[in-house]
């Protein structure tokens, strides 16, 4: 009697037996949610169900061993950057405050998650709405001075950012701002001239280059920052962007401080 043949490995299509894929070294096997019990895929990082990170879950595979994985997902590896150089460079030592630019405005198309409670279902959502109810929740647990949820669901909101097929101004505006949350300052540098490569003269790439000046406490770049955001701003409001409506407080306030810096 002939064996059955090997099964396809879920992540490369490599035929594969075992407990791990030959080819890529991709668990094999049943996992769940020790949380919610959600089934889930070998290559998963977070539960779809509840948003724990599969680190923390007992595997239930059929092999029966655990197996430590990273929090972050592909792509976000610069978040590992978190405990160098800059991290809460201005904030209050009693916890973590978003950067001035991320408190006014909201997501677009989603709302926001309740204050504290347990993780939401995003089981159903689309890359962005979950990209979105994430960002929302970080952004109130941070002016609660919430450190512990925000050190949760930061990784996961910029893993969602990442699966994103489609990244507009916006987007990457969020992303900025969970970046400087946890003191990433190059990564939120390098969205800002991705925004303003592809959207030459938009604001939101300044707003982000100008805090991340004041930040690091580099004069000269938050002047640059200031001068530039200064020349683009009446171009860009005619174009009545929806982004700057979401965010107007924000924008009005580094328009604000620009003019003021430039008086004599």
């Amino acid at each position: 009697m002939t064996s059955p043949a090997p099964a396809p490995c879920p992540s490369c299509g490599t035929p594969a037996t075992g407990s791990f894929c030959s080819g890529c070294g991709t668990r094999l096997g049943r996992l769940a949610c020790a949380h919610c019990q959600a089934e889930l895929s070998p290559q998963a990082r977070f539960c779809h169900r509840c948003g724990q990170p599969v680190d923390s879950l007992a595997r239930k595979s059929s092999v029966g061993r655990s197996d430590r994985r990273a929090w972050l997902v592909a792509g976000t590896v610069c978040v590992l950057l978190v405990a160098l150089i800059v991290y809460r460079v201005t904030r209050d030592p009693s916890g973590p405050a978003a950067p001035d630019m991320a408190n006014a405005g909201s997501s677009t198309g989603a709302a926001a998650a309740g204050p504290s409670g347990p993780a939401p279902d995003i089981s159903s959502m689309t890359p962005r709405e979950r990209f979105d109810r994430l960002y929302n929740r970080i952004m109130q647990a941070s002016e609660r001075r919430d450190s512990a949820e925000v050190e949760r669901f930061t990784p996961m909101a910029l893993g969602a950012y990442q699966q994103l097929e489609t990244r507009d101004a916006d987007a990457r505006y969020h992303a900025a701002v969970l970046q400087m949350q946890v003191g990433n300052l190059p990564a939120a540098r390098a969205l800002a001239d991705t925004i303003v490569k592809e959207s030459p003269g938009h604001l939101f790439g300044y707003v982000i280059r100008a805090t991340a000046a004041r930040l690091q406490n580099e004069p000269a770049a938050l002047a640059r920052a200031q001068k530039d955001f200064l020349a683009h701003y009446e171009a860009e409001m005619r174009l009545k962007r929806v982004e700057y409506l979401e965010h107007r407080p924000v924008v009005e306030q580094l328009k604000a401080d620009a003019e003021k810096s430039q008086r004599p």
